[in-house]
């Protein structure tokens, strides 16, 4: 969970998330849930917080049933794949969601 003040001090992260989004053309659920994901795991360290970011919306994906593949969304959020394959998993695991069965 977070606070209403971390969504205040992170409005520019948020509004890049909403870009990303607008690139992959996700659903309402995805994006919520992605800005959610993304404030409840929030980074102290700006360098981390694309990556986190991407890891947020992939996993937002996977939830919502809008998915969209690894490099798609580090495409849209301007990172590498391997950055949202070396997260996605734990923030999965960290936000108590359960993995996908494929």
């Amino acid at each position: 969970m977070y606070r209403a003040s971390d969504e205040v001090d992170n409005q520019e992260w948020l509004a890049d998330l909403e870009a990303a989004a607008d690139r992959l053309n996700l659903g309402e659920e995805a994006r919520t849930r992605g800005a959610d994901l993304f404030l409840s795991t929030l980074p102290d360290s700006d360098r981390s917080k694309r990556a986190t970011m991407a890891a947020s919306l992939y996993v937002a994906t996977l939830a919502a049933g809008d998915r969209r593949s690894q490099g798609e969304v580090a495409d849209a959020v301007g990172v590498s794949r391997l950055s949202v394959q070396q997260r996605w998993k734990e923030l999965l695991e960290r936000t108590g969601l359960d993995a996908p069965d494929w």
